[in-house]
């Protein structure tokens, strides 16, 4: 937004207007130093505003100048679907609590109490990398299958779990419930068409379009939705060359995205996700009712971590709120200790009550589409989904909808995209400007992980705390003595700095405590057995005053490497101040205390 916008009134019968709102914020943001004080007040919306790994701009005012050129969104429920889909079930009040199993060793009752306790639906991981074929009869035994939607997800062999999903069915003399999903997914056409074709004779959905997959990899929310819609459309034509009409094919499909805790960005994806595919089968022919996107979120597995895993309840919170907000079929909770490894029946519990809690006591799920009207959503929603059909363009090759896509082609095309942002991303953690709570901040230098199984198959998940968590694992066995200057009050704030920074890297601290001069300083270290790494942490003005008399001390009594955090000159080896590249500073100092 820039000044010379239109002036709009804030509400109805107010007459303040912009101008007013510039100067107001950027008195505070004066206050805090982040607009100097020669700043015209206009620049507040390039202090304030967002820009995501897309490139795309989160505006921190909404005003309806924003949405003057976007299109109508229309009603819930009807096209173009932005508001919502339509297509969860009618029995449910709020949306379908989906429950992931994954463990081979997982019980029938474990089943059972998921959908005894809040649970809608059931999310099984079939074969190798979870449970085995040949054991759904007993774990659904118990189950009602025409009450309780399962979804399947069986990468090795899709075609026998679905097969032996159905036989189940057929034994118990039951309907699968229509909402149920066999899992096909991958860049098998042919399977995709068998599992399909089974579905369509069992009266459920079979194919799943899985755009979590790419997150999992890095992947940002406009390669997300672009991978889904180019995922969509050549499943969509392979079950039109297998004989189903474009209605019957699109009714096959069910749409996985991940939820992030950026919750306006995954509101927005959501929102997105089902007008890109209203306007893909426009294109196609597809008709009204057919368009409707069946969307399952579930929550970011590159988001979580392994370290302070219980914090992983707060991001996980967030992102279902969104994905509720956002309109969601299903939710997926997952389990605050996947990273960890196989969840406990306490962490699904945990999972499984973060929606019942969202639903019945939030009541996140009584308004339809409650981010709808909002300004600032409405614009980022049409600038996603302009900017993901521009990417989809690209991948698909295409002008037209038709013909037969490379789907190992189009993910070739998106390998450096991808990169491209898992870089941009970990520089912005490095940088702190994408802070991981307990780990790149307020880390637990003390903690022990809690043990959990392992998973059968390791997941493949680009985690965002990763190399981190790597220099966690490996602690370091000689310790940073920190040299402080003063006292507590004086010292606190660049010493806590420092004390976080190093932990976030493995690397434990000794501290001197509080201190008068010189003299108690090189006391203090040497009762510490004179580490050959020292941080100073003081203030400027003790800096000026001993802190170059300090440094050429300790340097005379077996400090080798010398760090002061701030960005003061001492004759120092290296400095950590606010914006460094954490983990480049983390590596340099593992290497001079290795």
């Amino acid at each position: 937004m820039a000044a010379d916008q239109p002036v709009v009134p804030l509400a109805e019968g107010i007459e303040h207007d912009l101008s007013e709102w510039e100067k107001a914020t950027a008195a505070v943001l004066r206050k805090t130093r982040r607009l100097a004080e020669d700043a015209p007040d206009t620049d507040v919306w390039s202090a304030l505003t967002t820009t995501t790994l897309d490139g795309l701009s989160i505006t921190p005012l909404g005003t309806a100048h924003l949405v003057a050129d976007v299109p109508e969104t229309g009603l819930p429920g009807e096209a173009p679907y932005t508001r919502g889909s339509g297509t969860a079930d009618p029995e449910l009040e709020g949306w379908d609590v989906r429950g992931w199993f994954t463990d081979p060793a997982t019980r029938a009752e474990d089943l059972t109490t998921e959908l005894e306790n809040g649970g809608n639906s059931l999310w099984l991981t079939v074969g190798e990398r979870g449970i085995a074929a040949d054991r759904l009869a007993e774990l659904l035994e118990p189950v009602f299958l025409d009450l309780a939607p399962v979804v399947l997800d069986a990468p090795e062999d899709p075609v026998a779990a679905a097969e032996a999903f159905l036989a189940v069915c057929r034994d118990k003399g039951v309907d699968p419930h229509p909402l149920t999903n066999l899992g096909a997914t991958g860049a098998d056409l042919d399977v995709i068409v068998r599992v399909a074709t089974l579905a369509k004779g069992a009266g459920v959905r079979g194919v799943v379009v899985d755009a979590s997959a790419l997150h999992d990899q890095g992947a940002s929310d406009v390669q997300e939705l672009a991978w889904s819609m180019m995922v969509a459309v050549t499943y969509l034509r392979a079950l039109e060359a297998a004989g189903l009409t474009t209605d019957e094919a699109a009714a096959q499909l069910e749409f996985r995205y991940a939820a992030t805790d950026e919750q306006f960005p995954t509101i927005a994806k959501l929102r997105a996700a089902r007008a890109l595919w209203n306007r893909v089968g426009e294109m196609s022919g597809i008709g009204e009712e057919a368009r409707a996107q069946r969307q399952h979120a579930v929550t970011s597995r590159p988001m979580m971590a392994r370290y302070d895993s219980y914090t992983n309840m707060l991001r996980t919170t967030v992102a279902g709120f969104a994905a509720g907000v956002g309109g969601a079929d299903a939710i997926t909770v997952l389990p605050f200790d996947e990273p960890l490894g196989l969840p406990t029946p306490f962490s699904r519990r945990i999972a499984r009550n973060t929606s019942s809690l969202l639903i019945h006591e939030s009541h996140v799920a009584k308004v339809a589409d409650p981010a709808g009207g909002a300004y600032a959503v409405e614009k980022f929603t049409d600038d996603l989904a302009m900017a993901a059909w521009e990417l989809f363009a690209e991948l698909d090759g295409l002008d037209e909808l038709e013909g037969v896509a490379d789907l190992d082609a189009a993910a070739q095309r998106l390998v450096p995209l991808v990169e491209a942002v898992r870089n941009d991303r970990a520089l912005q953690i490095a940088q702190r400007r994408r802070p991981i709570t307990g780990i790149s901040e307020f880390p637990n230098a003390a903690e022990t992980l809690p043990e959990r199984a392992p998973y059968p198959v390791a997941p493949q998940v680009h985690r965002y705390a990763g190399e981190f968590e790597q220099m966690r694992d490996e602690p370091m066995a000689q310790p940073v003595f920190l040299a402080t200057l003063g006292p507590i009050a004086a010292h606190t704030a660049r010493a806590t700095f420092a004390i976080n920074l190093l932990a976030a890297g493995g690397i434990g601290i000794g501290s001197a405590g509080p201190t008068a001069d010189v003299a108690e300083v090189l006391d203090k270290y040497l009762e510490a057995g004179a580490p050959p790494v020292v941080c100073l942490a003081g203030t400027d003005a003790a800096y000026g005053e001993w802190g170059a008399d300090l440094v050429a001390a300790l340097r005379e009594n077996g400090a080798s490497y010398v760090v002061v955090a701030g960005k003061t000159d001492l004759g120092q080896d290296a400095s950590a101040a606010m914006g460094l590249d954490a983990l480049a500073f983390l590596r340099q100092m593992r290497e001079v205390l290795a």
